[in-house]
């Protein structure tokens, strides 16, 4: 399909650049199927939920991802994408023409990599110095690796430290946050589990491609970033259980919907899943593991906004989009949110 299509513009004061306080205060458009579209709040997801549906949320962890050092007189800028071994991650890195192989870039607090190998695609294969682990040496010398939409209009701060990590963030290797899960509250859960409403989690580390912009014209020549993910054997049992009994598989964000569609079989079965995934989901794609969506407002022409366009449909999509806009809407990572439910006719 035309990349094109999935176009549409966006004034920049619908942006946000910061969370709503408190996180559940966020706005909440649903789109039910063939129903009207309906303006609410977050905190009210309970009510427009049925008892047995299940919530399937991301539990990976933001780390400090984003890298500011020097080879020599160069500045060089890194944002970690995936990592490799122990010691050695993929990043895409700012000024990286000026680098070459056995290059030693210096990071701030003492922290070094060493610049192994260049991929087709301009990242970098980078190995941090030292016996110290990883993780210890990006508290040290990291920051939390805002999406340019932001960063590119404020400095990241203390408060992005906690604003950009969900409350189940457990498992760390992400660098990006599953931002739909940003907008639950202890409080929100505790009346989920009231109303009978069901949750699930598994770990999918998103990678800084989530964030890359599709440069090809088509759709079948963009290539998607691998990201490494897991859902365990007790966790795919109870999905398939739950969807047995009636209930509906609701993916709280992209990834936790991508994460179950590549461990789903064609037979509608979810299956324990541990590795890679670069699934790409456009417009014809069937969906075999989920029944709903809640995710934010995502970015023009990106592979977030043709996912929710291959579960809506692009018509139906774009009028989403269109009444999000019209009506005041806060797009993008700490923006509002929505619920997608397709209809029969998507």
């Amino acid at each position: 399909m035309r990349v094109d299509l999935f176009d549409f513009d966006l004034p920049t004061e619908n942006i946000a650049l910061r969370p709503a306080k408190p996180r559940d205060a966020a706005r909440f458009l649903v789109a039910d199927g063939d129903a009207p579209l309906a303006d609410r709040i977050v905190r009210e997801l309970p009510e427009v939920l049925a008892p047995g549906d299940i919530l399937v949320f991301n539990d990976t962890r933001v780390i400090p991802a984003q890298l500011e050092g020097r080879r020599g007189e160069a500045r060089i800028g890194a944002t970690l994408h995936k990592r490799l071994d122990l010691r050695r991650w993929q990043a895409f890195v700012r000024n990286g023409k000026r680098l070459k192989a056995g290059d030693r870039i210096e990071f701030p607090a003492e922290v070094e990599a060493i610049a192994e190998e260049r991929w087709d695609d301009g990242s970098w294969t980078l190995a941090f110095q030292g016996e110290e682990p990883v993780e210890i040496l990006l508290e040290r010398a990291g920051r939390m690796p805002l999406p340019p939409y932001i960063a590119g209009k404020r400095d990241t701060d203390e408060a992005d430290k906690s604003d950009y990590q969900t409350m189940f963030a457990r498992e760390k290797g992400a660098v990006a946050a599953p931002t739909a899960a940003l907008h639950f509250t202890p409080e929100l859960v505790a009346k989920l589990d009231a109303a009978g409403i069901g949750r699930e989690t598994l770990t999918l580390h998103v990678g800084a491609g989530t964030f890359l912009p599709v440069k090809a014209d088509d759709t079948a020549e963009h290539q998607m970033h691998s990201e490494w993910g897991r859902i365990d054997a007790e966790t795919a049992d109870r999905l398939n259980a739950a969807r047995a009994a009636g209930g509906r598989i609701i993916a709280v964000g992209t990834t936790s919907l991508r994460l179950l569609e590549s461990a789903t079989g064609e037979d509608g079965v979810v299956r324990p899943f541990e590795g890679d995934t670069a699934i790409f989901i456009t417009p014809g794609y069937r969906f075999k593991a989920v029944d709903g969506l809640m995710t934010n407002f995502h970015l023009p022409k990106s592979t977030l906004f043709m996912l929710v366009s291959a579960l809506m449909g692009l018509e139906k999509m774009q009028a989403v989009y269109a009444h999000a806009i019209e009506h005041g809407y806060r797009f993008y990572s700490y923006g509002d949110s929505s619920l997608l439910i397709p209809g029969p006719k998507a």
